[in-house]
């Protein structure tokens, strides 16, 4: 038996060691990779802007040992136009590269990645972009570009702008449910989804109108920089006269047919180097790893990235919680060091009492003497309008989508699919009247109806006074243009919603001229992670990426209509009228 006992301990001692040592590795490896210094970068580069990469608002982290794919950190959009600002200066930039085939950025995050590349233009540095295929969105950033090239077998879209919007009313009544609708705001066509087969003419007149204005504003950017009037480059999209890279050439808006090979040899030529010679193309995320953007100082601007929908609770990495950035606003409150807070807000909204939170804890800032900015980005719509309406001054991107200041509610009454579909039925008992109502399994009745509406137009009503007090405006004239209404952002300005167009880097500098701060440091929020709760939110992340690649954007579209049916039963939304699908 004794002799047991020592082969057991002598077990156990050899796990423990062996666990304390492999502890001690996995630190030692975890430091190497968060604290390894920022490399050098070389003489000549290129610096690649991709533009099917995704820059979301704020930069995406990478778990340490992601660092051994030598992907780097993907910048977040703001650090996207200050890495390319910085190229501008950087003696070791010799020119930025465009691949332009598709675009995964939206209208204004495509506007100040141009605007970036305009400015980067001025230092007489090259710009050259070559797509494959190229679609408009892309094109609207390459025509900044000093010389823009297709495949010679490839294609450049022209045909104009289109939205489409997904009806699942037909899907409902075949499977027997009915959506139980109440909203407030005649273009609030957030539930047409749900209650008619296509759109209403409220809703095809405020969409024709935004998107109008995207386009004629895609026109007039991209005929200035290729010498082209807008009348011309509208007529060759009616008349589809764009069918081959060649017609692109013919009408002057490439410059040439070349595969993506042929441009580079082309680069190789302006940085002096021979064709066999190797050049350093320097992706942005390793830009991004070679260039501190960081902006230091005793007295600090808090910059608060708000983008997705917002949601109750704490949300998650792609929401916006409504008691996460209240803990997020209120820290920021009560830190003596932060003089100023700068909001920038990516959202249609989403419920209304987070909102309505958010909103609060903003205004208990202001009031204890903290200017707040706010800056929109591709969109600052219903809820996201209202976190920002009582901000001291807002700033708006020619093409943000915004306002739609309106609420809606949905119940689902799922009574027959239970029924007939599955078998299943309910019964219960209640001590009130009302002590069952809302539940899925049953119609509403009239009295719980009339309830629910009165809710609905309660919540319309505060938040048009939010509007009219943030403002400085009569509610009638917000009532007047408010209706669930979207405008973009120039429209925005004339209407009064918005104070002034600009990008993010313009509302920080107004926050500091607020503040009266001559230099200041920028600390950004949501704080990073933990590498282990990045590890893990990536994980969570992979299914849904998984069935987006195999069913497609369109589909996937659809897909999370389907899912926040479940996420908007029972409560006041304020959320954009729609999740649109353009080209």
């Amino acid at each position: 038996m004794s002799s047991f006992f020592k082969m057991f301990f002598a077990s156990l001692l050899s796990i423990i060691v062996f666990c304390l040592v492999a502890i001690f590795l996995l630190l030692a490896v975890v430091s190497q990779f968060t604290s390894k210094e920022k490399p050098d970068v070389a003489k000549n580069s290129v610096l690649v802007l991709d533009l099917g990469q995704h820059f979301k608002e704020q930069h995406e982290s990478q778990p340490p040992f992601n660092a051994l794919s030598q992907e780097g950190e993907a910048p977040g959009l703001f650090d996207v136009v200050r890495l390319i600002q910085h190229a501008r200066e950087d003696d070791n930039i010799a020119g930025i590269y465009i691949k332009a085939d598709n675009n995964a950025n939206s209208f204004a995050s495509s506007n100040e990645i141009r605007n970036a590349i305009l400015d980067f233009k001025k230092s007489k540095k090259f710009v050259l972009a070559q797509g494959d295929v190229m679609s408009q969105q892309a094109y609207f950033i390459a025509s900044a570009a000093d010389k823009v090239y297709v495949n010679p077998s490839g294609q450049l879209d022209w045909t104009g702008y289109s939205v489409t919007l997904p009806f699942l009313k037909g899907m409902l009544d075949k499977l027997e449910i009915k959506a139980q609708i109440f909203y407030a705001g005649k273009f609030k066509s957030a539930t047409e989804i749900f209650r008619v087969d296509k759109m209403t003419p409220e809703n095809r007149l405020q969409t024709l109108e935004w998107l109008g204005d995207m386009y004629r504003y895609f026109l007039v950017q991209s005929g200035k920089s290729r010498g082209i009037d807008t009348a011309t480059l509208h007529g060759l999209a009616n008349n589809a006269a764009i069918q081959t890279p060649q017609d692109a050439v013919a009408h002057k808006l490439i410059d040439g047919v070349r595969y993506d090979d042929q441009v580079k040899d082309e680069i190789k030529k302006k940085l002096g180097i021979g064709k066999y010679d190797k050049m350093n193309l320097l992706p942005m995320n390793s830009y991004n790893e070679s260039v501190s953007l960081r902006k230091t100082g005793s007295d600090r601007i808090a910059v608060i990235y708000a983008e997705g929908d917002i949601v109750d609770g704490l949300g998650s990495n792609n929401n916006i919680g409504g008691d996460n950035f209240r803990n997020i606003i209120r820290k920021v409150r009560l830190d003596k060091s932060v003089k100023a807070i700068v909001l920038r807000v990516n959202s249609g909204g989403g419920s209304a009492l987070a909102s309505e939170n958010i909103w609060r804890e903003l205004q208990l800032a202001r009031e204890d003497g903290k200017p707040v900015v706010v800056s929109f980005g591709d969109v600052a719509a219903s809820g996201g309008y209202y976190i920002s309406c009582g901000a001291d001054s807002i700033f708006a991107n020619p093409n943000t989508i915004t306002g739609s200041i309106g609420v809606f509610g949905i119940i689902p009454n799922m009574e027959s699919f239970f029924k007939d579909k599955l078998g299943v039925t309910f019964d219960g008992v209640k001590t009130a009247p009302y002590a069952d109502a809302g539940g899925v399994y049953r119609p509403l009745n009239e009295t719980e109806q009339k309830l629910v509406q009165a809710g609905v137009d309660r919540t319309y009503l505060q938040f048009k006074q939010r509007v009219a007090q943030g403002r400085k405006k009569q509610i009638t004239y917000i009532d007047s243009i408010a209706q669930g209404r979207v405008w973009s952002g120039e429209d925005a300005l004339q209407l009064g919603l918005v104070d002034k167009l600009g990008n993010l880097q313009d509302a920080i500098n107004c926050a500091s001229r607020m503040s009266k701060l001559e230099s200041y440091g920028i600390k950004e929020f949501p704080e990073r992670q933990s590498w282990i709760n990045q590890f893990i939110n990536k994980k969570k992340s992979e299914p849904e990426a998984l069935i987006k690649q195999q069913v497609g954007e369109e589909n996937f579209r659809i897909y999370q209509q389907l899912i926040r049916i479940k996420e908007i039963t029972g409560s006041v939304q304020a959320r954009l009228p729609f999740d649109f699908i353009t080209h």
